[in-house]
């Protein structure tokens, strides 16, 4: 089974999407050591915003780019993404990964029935971390396009996303520490 480990966060060794990505990586790997486990880190390699010159049917550089991006993602069993929310929404360099893998007739299709999604079956697990409080009780739920966007787009194409959620950590450090505990429990339980 292949695993694919995708990171977007810009803050590094200080990210808690990354934090949480690695103990989701690793509680997969521990219950399951022949995980052939693929990384690719959107902050350190970013993918240029989608162009005409990256569409399938180009044959230049960026087409053969998105390429690779679609077919190792179709080639995974398994997806962990990390999501930091930054201003309500997911990272720009994780919209260039999703604008690769959100390709008509290759993962989705419009039928006279509405969309349908071609991908095949697999888990997406995704790390989502934010620094205010936005979880469905919150008075700032509205604001919150992390979850509800990952939900349509991995839906579209006929994935249902699992998430793991650390919220309020900036609000300061046992807040963090407690959103991150919370999570690590979390993730215990998705890989059991």
């Amino acid at each position: 089974m292949k695993l694919l480990h995708i990171d977007s966060s810009i803050t590094g060794e200080q990210s808690v999407s990354r934090q949480l990505t690695a103990s989701i990586v690793g509680a997969l790997t521990r219950a399951d050591p022949a995980l052939d486990v693929a990384r690719r880190d959107l902050a350190a390699d970013p993918l240029p915003h989608l162009d005409l010159a990256a569409l399938p049917g180009d044959t230049g550089e960026a087409a053969i780019a998105s390429a690779a991006v679609l077919e190792e993602f179709l080639a995974s069993d398994i997806v962990v993404i990390g999501a930091p929310m930054y201003n309500f929404g997911v990272p720009g360099q994780l919209k260039a990964w999703i604008d690769r893998i959100m390709i008509a007739g290759r993962t989705f299709a419009y039928t006279a029935e509405g969309p349908k999604g071609l991908a095949r079956p697999k888990r997406v697990i995704v790390a989502v971390s934010r620094g205010g409080f936005y979880g469905v009780e919150s008075p700032s739920a509205a604001a919150e396009h992390v979850e509800t966007y990952l939900t349509s787009v991995f839906g579209f194409i006929g994935i249902s996303p699992e998430f793991v959620v650390a919220e309020g950590i900036a609000v300061g450090p046992e807040q963090r520490a407690t959103a991150i505990a919370a999570a690590d429990r979390h993730i215990v339980a998705l890989a059991a």
